[in-house]
C-alpha cells in the first residue's frame, strides 16, 4: 500500500500529465504569460460551467474577496457579517479595507454559518453577506438571499471550498455553489478541488456592471491600459496557470464524485461509532468533500490526532482557534464563550485524508485504526 497523504497532487496529475505538459508548452511557446488567450478561454469555461455571465480570474482567492467587497463600493465603517468558524481571509478582507466584520456562530451539524443569528446580527449599518459554503457543502442560500432582499443587502460567496456543489432552492430551481449570491469568489490554491500549480482565484457574477468594475480592479482599476477609471490592485490569473486550470475544469465533476465515494467509505465505517459523529449533510446542497471533517465525542480528539500520526495516517484541524479568539480580531470586543458552538467545534473536529487518488486499501487503513482507537 503506497503512503497515506492528506492531498495526492502528484497522483492526480499524474494521469493528466500529457494534456496539463501540452497546456504548459503551449503558453510557454506563445510568451503570452499575462492575460493570455488562456485565461480569457477558462474565464468562459468557467462561466459556462457555473451557469454565469461573467467569470473573472485573478490572483488568489483572498484577494477575490477583497475585490468583490471593492467592487460593491463599500464605506469605511459599514459592516459585512461573516462567520467566526472559517479561515480567517473572509475577516481579513473585510478589516483590510476600514469595514467592520460582524461575526456569528456556526451551526453544529452543517459547519456553516447560522441563518437565524444571521439575521440577529443585521444592523443599520450592515452593506452585506459574506457565507463561507464550508468543507465543499453550501450554505442555507433560501434563506440568506431572502435576507439579502428584505434588508437591501449584498451576497459575497466564499465557495472556495465549494465549488462544483449544487444547491437546490425550495422552489426547485439549482444553482453552483458561487452562482447563488451577488458576487462569487473562489480559490484555486493547489489543494483545492479545481486547484492550479500555484496561487490564483476568481469571482463570479451575472452582473454586468460589477463585472467590469471587478476587472477593472484587479488590473489596477485599469479599463484602456495607462487609464485609471477606480482604485484597483494588482491582481491577475496568470496564463500558466488557466491553462492547467481549462485541463482540471474539465475533470471537476469526476474528482468531486471520488471524493464523495471516498467520503461514503468513511461514513459506512463510522456511522455506528458512538464516538465519531460524521458530518451531515442538508437536502439543499450537494456535498463535494473538500475535507471530510468528522466530530469526536467523549474522546480527546488531539490524542486520536497523535495516535493517526504514530500510524503514519495524517489528519488535520481546520480549524483550531475561531476567528472571534484570534490576537489580530481582538478589537473586536468578543471574548471566550461569545460563540460557543464555533468554540466547540474547533476543540472536536479533525479532517481525515481526502483526495481524488485514495485507494480501499488506504481508506481501510485508516478507519481500522480510527476504529481501533476509539473502541
Amino acid at each position: 500500500m503506497e503512503a497515506v497523504k492528506m492531498v495526492d497532487l502528484k497522483g492526480q496529475y499524474d494521469k493528466i500529465s500529457q494534456e496539463i505538459d501540452t497546456a504548459i508548452s503551449g503558453v510557454i511557446n506563445s510568451s503570452a504569460f499575462i492575460n493570455g488567450p488562456d485565461v480569457k478561454t477558462f474565464e468562459n469555461n468557467l462561466a459556462a460551467y457555473l451557469n454565469v455571465k461573467y467569470a473573472i480570474g485573478c490572483g488568489n482567492g483572498t484577494d477575490a474577496l477583497q475585490a468583490a467587497l471593492m467592487a460593491l463600493g463599500l464605506k469605511p465603517g459599514d459592516e459585512v457579517i461573516t462567520t467566526t468558524f472559517t479561515f480567517v481571509s473572509t475577516a481579513e478582507t473585510i478589516a483590510l479595507l476600514g469595514l467592520k466584520p460582524v461575526l456569528v456562530d456556526t451551526e453544529p451539524d452543517t459547519f456553516n454559518m447560522c441563518p437565524r443569528q444571521t439575521e440577529k446580527a443585521i444592523t443599520s449599518r450592515t452593506r452585506a453577506i459574506m457565507p463561507v459554503h464550508l468543507y465543499g457543502q453550501c450554505c442555507n442560500m433560501d434563506f440568506l438571499s431572502g435576507l439579502a432582499v428584505k434588508y437591501n443587502l449584498n451576497i459575497i460567496e466564499d465557495a472556495a471550498q465549494a465549488l462544483g456543489a449544487d444547491y437546490t432552492f425550495a422552489d426547485g430551481q439549482v444553482k453552483k455553489a458561487g452562482a447563488i449570491g451577488h458576487i462569487g469568489c473562489t480559490s484555486f490554491f493547489p489543494t483545492k478541488n479545481l486547484g492550479c500549480f500555484g496561487d490564483g482565484g476568481a469571482l463570479f457574477t451575472n452582473n454586468a456592471e460589477l463585472a467590469e468594475k471587478i476587472r477593472m480592479i484587479v488590473n489596477h482599476g485599469m479599463k484602456v491600459k495607462y487609464r485609471q477609471e477606480t482604485i484597483g490592485v494588482n491582481s491577475r490569473l496568470d496564463s500558466i496557470q488557466a491553462a492547467i486550470l481549462n485541463i482540471k475544469l474539465k475533470y471537476l465533476d469526476v474528482y468531486n464524485d471520488s471524493r464523495r465515494k471516498a467520503a461514503e467509505y468513511y461514513d459506512n465505517a463510522f456511522r455506528d461509532n458512538p464516538k465519531i459523529i460524521i458530518p451531515s449533510r442538508t437536502r439543499q446542497s450537494s456535498h463535494i468533500f473538500h475535507q471530510y471533517t468528522l466530530k469526536t465525542t467523549g474522546i480527546d480528539r488531539d490524542e486520536l490526532k497523535r495516535f493517526l500520526a504514530s500510524r503514519q495516517i495524517p489528519s488535520m484541524i481546520y480549524y483550531p482557534v475561531p476567528v472571534h479568539l484570534q490576537n489580530a480580531y481582538r478589537y473586536l470586543g468578543h471574548k471566550e464563550g461569545d460563540f460557543p458552538v464555533s468554540e466547540r467545534l474547533c476543540k472536536t473536529v479533525l479532517s481525515l485524508p481526502m483526495h481524488t487518488e485514495l485507494s480501499d486499501k488506504q481508506l481501510e487503513y485508516i478507519t481500522d485504526n480510527v476504529t481501533e482507537y476509539t473502541k
